[in-house]
């Protein structure tokens, strides 16, 4: 139980406190004038003690400046007795100890004395090491002794150096005889003053007292109020009634500036929650909003046999917005699309769905209800989906520039694949991750053995680092044959994978793996350094196919870098391989959307004389129009079009158009793909120029190739 006084309690209590407190600064007063007393003398000491101590310090710095000048002459003749001479009339001075004269090592060469015991030997001393190595006049000292240096130079030679120590005894002799006599006076007068002191505590005791009652009355009582309102804010209840005031003092300006700021805090609190729980560029939930959205509606449905699901969205290639049109633009997509999403949801997102924005281009959809009468929820998330994907592939025009994005879309549900929210969230992460790899601009079902997928991936990751400096990477050359007579006149270089315990892997595993993480913007410049060093030693090997070329591929990410001009000149430098010798492949799909800066960055390769391929076209949507906006030189026909070409009409009717187009725009033509002699017929009748395959030669290393240019 807690003891509170009432007001009589607590004033008795203050003066009884106040009268031990006087009683005790008496005493402390006391002790303070001997403590003064005491600094007094001490800081007398000190004054007295540095006033001597700068005297004598000037005193040997002219002495030590005037013996430097003198000693120039007998230190370069090397004249010991014009030393001793010069050095024993320093040493008749007062308070010297020691003179010494040193060479530029530090070893004595005049002590003063007849004798000169010292000579040669280094100076030992705790002084030494500074004396020696300073290179104009040095000041040091310790308890007993000053030094005072400087180092002797004719001209900008150091010939040595002069060192001279003054004795502190005697200063410090004078100094206690003359605290002594200070220390007694002292005492006298704070004898006399002590009396006055006792009767000045009495008369402020009485005073102490007064002003206790009165600041308890006054001061203590509203600030104690004050003090329980703080604490009910404290506590989170900005509601609590703050005290008032009609004071006209300190003290009522105080109670009603404190009422103002409590009805500030609560204003600011209330903003500030709608801050941590609202995306700032969007106005939709945010994370934490979301997050606790959910784990409410999971407590709710938990035993309802209700069910609900989770859309994650993430915008494809978004950076590529921010990295070309700049952030205002990658803000303004954002916008676009939430709006698109918003719009989708209300339509198909069926009664109480949420969206939130999660950062960065991610978004997150909850639907609880189906959104028509009979459906389950996975009809209603699928329909959803198909609708985002639909709708979010759709041109924006953003700064008077038509883009074009797409979205991959996870989806998760519970309580069929987790029924606590952080799994939800890590499944749907899963699954959007799992449409990317599918190819993006799709959506897909969370599903158990995705988490496989995901391992393996973290796996291949975690092995593929450094699989290059251990030698597992290697590049293979798959030869290109001129179809109008056969003639080998190039390679593909190929990216192969031996790993230790697995064998090979396939490229389309680790190559994918490589992009996402990063790794290929340091594999791809290895890759293409040793493709150019393999086709400087064929043209040295085979002087008849020094036109061979070599083809490098180039992923999305090295093309986004920006500088994979200055790389490719780099590798041309390094190997000596002529820049027309050199193609460079890119996908279409690396070049969809940003032809004007693709563009650009393509024609300074081209203007250094490399060519530039578009590989697998036809796969990315783009049509043949694009041939027109983008500088290179050949295109691949994909060989997914020249499987069927002997079996399917339309196959062939469009490798006949892209062939013909090409030609028009003087643009060679690479068919990919060639398994069977009848392709390689119909490519070469209907004008292809150049054509790889299994037909025409599988990869092989480099040594397998340079073995086909023997004669």
């Amino acid at each position: 139980m807690t003891v509170r006084f009432g007001l009589h309690s607590r004033f008795l209590a203050v003066v009884g406190v106040a009268l031990l407190v006087l009683l005790g600064v008496v005493t402390l007063m006391l002790q303070r004038q001997d403590a003064m007393q005491r600094q007094v003398i001490v800081l007398s000491q000190q004054s007295m003690h540095a006033l001597v101590f700068d005297r004598l310090q000037a005193r040997g710095q002219a002495v030590v400046v005037q013996l430097a000048d003198t000693l120039v002459n007998p230190m370069y003749y090397f004249d010991l007795d014009a030393m001793g001479t010069v050095l024993r009339s320093v040493q008749r001075q007062p308070d010297v100890a020691y003179v010494i004269v040193y060479d530029a090592d530090g070893d004595v060469i005049h002590d003063g004395s007849s004798d000169i015991s010292t000579y040669g030997q280094p100076m030992a001393d705790e002084l030494a090491v500074g004396a020696v190595s300073a290179s104009a006049l040095l000041v040091q000292s310790n308890s007993t002794l000053l030094d005072v240096s400087s180092p002797v130079l004719i001209g900008e030679e150091r010939l040595g150096g002069v060192r001279i120590g003054y004795s502190l005894a005697a200063i410090a002799a004078d100094e206690t005889r003359a605290m002594s006599g200070m220390r007694l006076r002292l005492d006298e007068i704070g004898h006399r003053h002590a009396g006055w002191i006792a009767g000045m505590m009495a008369l402020l005791m009485l005073m102490v007292a007064g002003l206790s009652l009165l600041l308890q009355r006054a001061l203590v009582r509203p600030i104690r109020e004050l003090a329980d309102v703080a604490g009910e804010i404290e506590g989170g209840n900005y509601a609590v009634p703050v005290p008032r005031s009609s004071r006209r003092d300190e003290v009522g300006d105080l109670v009603r500036a404190f009422g103002r700021m409590g009805e500030g805090i609560a204003r600011h609190d209330r903003e500030m929650r709608r801050m941590a729980y609202t995306d700032a560029l969007t106005g939709l939930a945010n994370r934490l909003a979301f997050r606790e959205t959910l784990d409410r509606r999971l407590m709710e449905l938990h035993g309802a046999d209700r069910a609900l699901a989770l859309l994650f969205a993430d915008i494809d290639d978004f950076k590529r917005i921010n990295d070309t049109l700049g952030h205002d633009a990658g803000d303004e997509v954002l916008v676009h699309f939430a709006n698109r999403i918003d719009e989708a949801i209300i339509r198909e997102g069926g009664p109480g769905a949420v969206l939130a924005r999660f950062g960065g281009d991610e978004f997150v959809i909850l639907i609880e209800a189906p959104a028509a009468p009979g459906e389950d929820i996975r009809t209603t998330a699928s329909r959803l989906a198909e609708t985002l994907v639909a709708e979010l592939q759709r041109p924006l025009m953003v700064q008077e520039r038509q883009v074009f994005l797409g979205t991959s879309i996870g989806v998760t549900l519970f309580p069929d694949d987790a029924v606590g929210s952080a799994m939800l969230m890590k499944n749907g992460d899963i699954a959007m991750y799992q449409a990317k790899v599918a190819g993006k601009n799709c959506f897909r079902f969370y599903s158990r053995a995705m988490d496989h997928a995901v391992e393996r991936r973290v796996q291949i990751e975690q092995d593929l680092r450094g699989a290059w400096d251990r030698g597992e990477l290697s590049v293979a050359y798959q030869p290109v044959f001129r179809l109008e007579d056969d003639r080998l006149v190039g390679a593909e270089a190929l990216l192969r994978w031996q790993h230790p315990t697995q064998g090979m892997v396939a490229p389309s595993v680790f190559i994918d793996v490589a992009e996402q993480c990063g790794l290929i913007e340091i594999i791809g410049p290895q890759v293409m350094h040793v493709a150019c060093e393999d086709a400087i030693g064929w043209h040295a090997a085979s002087p008849r196919h020094a036109d061979l070329f070599v083809a490098v591929n180039v992923s999305p990410r090295q093309l986004r870098g920006g500088d994979l001009a200055e790389q490719v000149a780099a590798t041309l430098a390094a190997t000596g391989l002529a820049p027309g010798l050199l193609h460079v492949e890119l996908t279409e799909t690396a070049v969809i959307g940003d032809e004007l800066r693709v563009s650009s960055l393509l024609s300074r390769l081209r203007r250094s004389g490399v060519k530039v391929w578009l590989d697998d076209f036809g796969t990315g949507f783009s049509g043949l129009s694009h041939l027109r906006r983008v500088p290179i030189d050949g295109v691949k026909i994909d060989r997914s079009f020249i499987a069927d070409i002997l079996r399917d009409p339309d196959d062939l009717a469009l490798a006949t158009a892209i062939i013909a187009m090409a030609h028009s725009l003087g643009i060679t033509v690479v068919a990919e793909g060639v398994e069977h002699e009848g392709q390689r017929d119909v490519l070469r009748e209907r004008g292809c120029d150049l054509a790889q395959g299994y037909w025409l030669g599988y990869p092989m290393d480099a040594t397998a190739f340079a073995a086909l240019l023997s004669p």
